[in-house]
């Protein structure tokens, strides 16, 4: 058994890294539709599906987010920091292999059909349940809604890449009635049932390992870091060793 620590920028990167390798996302984008929407996890997912795909180059994660949870002090109507509205570069979609560039799921979603895959990113999830909760800024509930017409409407698959650091105690359907109660200040949310895709289903995807969420928390860079215990196979464990020295020193993500 191995045990290591993961920022929060590592499991990203190690959700991400795992995807290209899924067997729906595979199919999908060698002949089918995959959409990625805009969120800091699907930035890292987005690099590493394009590059799999050798369509990497014009892509940058920097810009690919609609809103972002940031610290009590940071402002979040300070546009030196926050990118233009106007400079949105769109989600990314990639059709049969090819990047549509500039394109939304909005612009998309009426075509998606089974076999299709949407990616679409978390606030919470519930990892006894298998539960994500996304929370809802836009008056018709944004990218998720739509993405749901395709979902329940046409049985489009629906991953959802989320860090265990946003992982919740409480039942995220009493959570949403909370939030969503009439004259409730804040963002609402949305419970969404899919497949989730934590750092611990990242790792079997990767190597074929069994991981366990054994500890949290740290400082000095690593707040919201975890304890994953791995084990499988002398070859698996292996493996996973090759998997974390590539990803172990991602630097946090940074806004510019």
């Amino acid at each position: 058994m191995i045990q290591a620590i993961i920022t929060p920028a590592a499991g990203k990167r190690l959700i991400a890294r795992s995807l290209p390798g899924h067997p729906a996302v595979k199919a999908a984008l060698r002949s089918g539709t995959v959409v990625i929407v805009a969120g800091t996890t699907n930035g890292y997912a987005a690099e590493e599906l394009l590059a799999a795909c050798g369509q990497g180059e014009g892509f940058s994660r920097q810009r690919f987010f609609r809103g972002v949870t940031l610290p009590p002090w940071q402002d979040t109507t300070d546009t030196g920091r926050l990118p233009d509205e106007s400079l949105f570069p769109g989600d990314v979609v990639v059709r049969n292999g090819k990047w549509l560039k500039g394109k939304t799921i909005f612009d998309v979603v009426d075509d998606l059909a089974q076999g299709d895959v949407i990616l679409k990113g978390a606030n919470a999830v519930d990892l006894e349940k298998k539960q994500a909760g996304i929370l809802i800024g836009h008056p018709k509930g944004g990218s998720i809604v739509a993405a749901l017409q395709a979902v329940a409407g046409r049985r489009v698959r629906l991953i959802l890449p989320v860090g265990l650091e946003k992982r919740v105690s409480g039942d995220l359907n009493s959570i949403a009635r909370c939030l969503n109660e009439p004259g409730a200040d804040g963002p609402r949310m949305l419970p969404v049932q899919g497949e989730i895709v934590t750092e611990l289903e990242a790792v079997s995807i990767l190597t074929g390992a069994g991981a366990k969420l054994v500890a949290a928390g740290g400082v000095c860079g690593a707040e919201g870091a975890v304890w994953l215990a791995v084990s499988g196979t002398t070859e698996q464990e292996q493996s996973f060793k090759a998997v974390f020295a590539g990803i172990g020193r991602e630097p946090p993500f940074a806004l510019k």
